[in-house]
């Protein structure tokens, strides 16, 4: 074992490939860290997104939860949590992606109206 390390070849490439995984774990780290990253920075914008918080319709049937963290959960009549999924809003537009694969959209009229499905959600 010890003829095979005292060749100077095999020692360069002994070192490369220890630097190599090094590095490799190092990259690794730092896409982990990236995406974490991205994560925490679209949750703080979602945070402070004016839209985050209870929509309703005028009648109380159907209620939606629009949560910091890019969750909703939507309340049908006396039904709690009949729809839950994620949410993304760009501009006045929101995408709903139920967790059992429905989607769904709609549209901020204004800070206080929410056009859904062909319903109409206020502020709570």
């Amino acid at each position: 074992m010890r003829r095979i390390f005292r060749s100077p070849l095999l020692q360069f490439l002994a070192v490369v490939t220890l630097a190599g995984a090094a590095t490799s774990s190092s990259a690794a780290d730092t896409v982990n860290d990236r995406e974490t990253q991205q994560q925490q920075t679209s949750e703080n914008r979602m945070q402070q997104h004016p839209y985050v918080g209870i929509w309703v319709t005028d009648d109380g049937r159907v209620r939606h939860e629009l949560l910091p963290n890019g969750r909703y959960d939507e309340a049908r009549g006396s039904r709690e949590s009949a729809y839950r999924g994620r949410y993304e809003v760009t501009g006045s537009h929101i995408e709903y992606w139920d967790d059992t694969g429905f989607t769904a959209d709609g549209d901020f009229v204004d800070g206080n109206t929410l056009h859904h499905g062909g319903m109409v959600l206020r502020r709570k």
